[in-house]
């Protein structure tokens, strides 16, 4: 009876090892590698390829042309293969602190890393992600001990469509205890995200958390809307459920009609009937990133006493479409710049990469507001249309809101 017992043991035990084996998939593959010198390692366990690479913003960029221009892509590196089918790449310099995304290329197959479970998507890209700390700013973007906000996805009705419409809406910690009223930010993405992208590329709840909680800005509302005006919400989340698959606003309804400019005052007028704020233009901001820096432009261009505080990210203004004149929220755009700059904006501040492709636009852009007596900020960074970009000219606006 005792040598039964054993010998099930031995079996139990050598069946647990199988499962485990199973479940973890053998020996496991450390990718990404941190090391203490901030130099990562990159690693794919792939016998039977010819050739892998790694793509990612955390290599020198190579010019992508694009029908909208010539832009600032991830860079490529080649990994070399061991003896073991394990194939590395380790980055010759240490890595500046950031958050970084990459993906791996195997025979020119674009493939996740199996190692890495922190995934984010980008329109319909899903690319792996990895943070290097070590300095004040890259903290932000990080879940701290601090009080958090809350994160709600609501619904309004948008009678311009005819549809209910999603907003990603954040509230900060205490709202709902305070009994207080509160300013609002109004934040848009670019072309090809929706009302996701500021929460899970931009990191800005954790940004938000952490700033109010250090004191660096005021306690606000920050609304997200989706800038994708003929949909409801997020590719997967409508009532199309998983038929309508993410692909860049230029494939969809309504992309640069005016509509979702002129219609804003809808989300504004819900946002005010639904949440604490003041509802004024002097606790109201408004900022975009490309595409939504186009309809940050031109919805204040049309409602020049809606907001106080106005951001433009790296804006992707359309000069031709401007001027052709044929869109009523587009026309008379330099007599409307003329109106805003009577009412005299508390902040219009422009920020763009030196190496990103619409700088030329941006300056073209800033030319005009001068000639129309419109005064602003320029910010100008290193490198170009990146997310690495945007997520500091939040730090960097963000802190001047509401003051």
């Amino acid at each position: 009876m005792k040598r039964i017992s054993i010998l099930s043991a031995l079996l139990l035990m050598c069946a647990m090892t199988f499962a485990q084996q199973a479940l973890w998939g053998g020996a496991p593959v450390v990718s990404p590698e941190i090391h203490d010198n901030n130099t990562v390692t990159f690693r794919l366990k792939a016998p039977k390829a010819v050739k892998v690479q790694v793509t990612g913003d955390f290599l020198p960029t190579q010019k992508i042309k694009t029908p909208f221009g010539e832009f600032d892509g991830p860079g490529v590196a080649d990994l070399k293969e061991n003896k073991d089918g394990v194939w590395e790449f380790t980055t010759p310099e240490p890595l500046k602190p950031e958050l970084y995304s990459y993906t791996f290329l195997v025979d020119g197959l674009k493939i996740n890393d199996p190692a890495n479970v922190y995934m984010i998507r980008d329109v319909a890209s899903v690319t792996n992600v990895f943070i290097i700390g070590g300095d004040e700013r890259i903290d932000l973007y990080k879940v701290n001990k601090v009080p958090h906000g809350t994160v709600s996805k609501v619904w309004y009705n948008s009678p311009t469509l005819g549809m209910d419409r999603r907003l990603t809406v954040y509230t900060p910690a205490g709202y709902e205890t305070s009994g207080k009223r509160y300013p609002v930010f109004y934040l848009l993405h670019g072309m090809g995200g929706d009302e996701n992208a500021w929460l899970e590329l931009g990191n800005i709840s954790r940004i938000m958390d952490n700033l109010i909680a250090e004191g660096k800005c005021e306690p606000m509302i920050v609304v997200m809307p989706n800038g994708n005006f003929g949909k409801q919400a997020a590719a997967g989340e409508t009532s199309e459920n998983l038929t309508y698959k993410p692909v860049m606003t230029n494939f969809l309804a309504h992309y640069k009609d005016g509509l979702f400019e002129l219609a804003f005052p809808e989300i504004v007028n819900y946002v005010d009937a639904t949440f604490n704020t003041i509802p004024d233009k002097a606790h109201r901001a408004i900022a975009g990133l490309s595409m939504g820096g186009m309809h940050t432009l031109m919805i204040t261009a049309n409602y020049p006493d809606m907001f106080n505080y106005i951001g433009l990210y790296s804006s992707g203004v359309d000069f031709t479409l401007i001027e052709k004149g044929e869109v009523p929220a587009y026309a008379n755009f330099d007599g409307k710049l003329a109106k805003l700059a009577q009412t005299n904006p508390k902040l219009y501040w422009i920020a763009c990469g030196s190496a990103d492709g619409l700088m030329p636009a941006n300056k073209q852009l800033m030319e005009r507001m001068t000639k129309n007596g419109l005064k602003y900020t320029f910010h100008e960074s290193s490198r170009g249309h990146l997310w690495s970009n945007w997520r500091q000219y939040s730090l960097m606006f963000i802190p001047q809101l509401f003051k």
